[in-house]
């Protein structure tokens, strides 16, 4: 669900195709396990466009590529050891 400055809400399917993407290799903090990894623009279907992980994949990344959005974990928050969880897009599965 998307709210725009006017107040309207959009449901957004979460399907869309990289846009640019770069590998990062010196993340923020909180990152640092998961590097390198790569960070895409993913232009969703319904035109807004999203800054996420790719994860789960298998080959090259490539402009274009189809991509479908997922829940996976983030990082994990310090010395509490809590886990966040956020979204991040995979391949698209057939």
């Amino acid at each position: 669900m998307l709210t725009g400055d006017n107040g309207l809400e959009v449901q957004l399917g979460g399907k869309g195709e990289v846009y640019s993407f770069t590998t990062v290799t010196d993340p923020p903090a909180g990152y640092e396990e998961q590097a390198p990894y790569i960070l895409a623009l993913v232009k969703l279907d319904e035109g807004p466009m999203v800054t996420a992980q790719l994860t789960d994949l298998d080959g090259p990344v490539a402009i274009g590529m189809r991509v479908e959005m997922v829940t996976r974990k983030l990082r994990t928050e310090g010395q509490s050891g809590m886990i966040v969880y956020g979204y991040k897009f995979r391949p698209l599965l057939p």
